[in-house]
């Protein structure tokens, strides 16, 4: 059921982008539609593999439009925030050549596997940081790092308060 649901949605999305393209009501061409068709399966295959395989308890919690709300808050609030934040530190390591690079391990504390790379992308896309590997059992990050203090640092000094938004969203 969910693959016909995602495929359906998929390419529902694919006909609002390609619109205005052919003969087909005057909106889209035989081969916009064929396209569309396949890259509908082709993203519903790949979401019901991904999305519905493993964990499904937590992808029916993020259907709840509160938890879509939060990550909003998230995203434009203490990750936009930490972007500014990281950019502005970068910028200035790279001026006064004050870089310590090195990779780090830190568990973050975080039981879903959706979790876990929802953080590992926000770590990843912050300058200053970028996720290497995710250990799948213990689900430990391990991420190099522009400023290596200490070989085990805390998970607040390296990505801040992301763990605990991520958290709020998918747990």
């Amino acid at each position: 059921m969910n693959f016909i649901v995602v495929s359906f949605i998929a390419f529902v999305a694919y006909l609002l982008l390609a619109v205005g393209t052919g003969d087909f009501l005057g909106l889209w061409s035989s081969q916009e539609l064929i396209a569309g068709v396949v890259v509908a399966l082709v993203t519903g295959y790949l979401a019901n593999k991904v999305f519905f395989y493993k964990d499904a308890s937590s992808m029916t919690k993020l259907a709840n439009p509160l938890r879509w709300a939060i990550w909003m808050v998230y995203l434009l609030g203490p990750f936009a925030v930490g972007l500014v934040k990281a950019n502005i530190d970068v910028a200035m390591r790279v001026i006064t050549g004050d870089i310590n690079p090195g990779i780090v391990k830190v568990d973050p504390d975080l039981k879903t596997d959706l979790g876990a790379a929802m953080l590992a992308n926000s770590i990843t896309l912050t300058p200053g940081t970028l996720t290497v590997d995710l250990d799948e059992e213990e689900k430990n990050l391990y991420i190099h790092w522009i400023d290596v203090k200490n070989s085990s640092p805390s998970p607040n000094e390296v990505y801040g308060s992301f763990g605990d938004w991520v958290r709020r969203i998918v747990e």
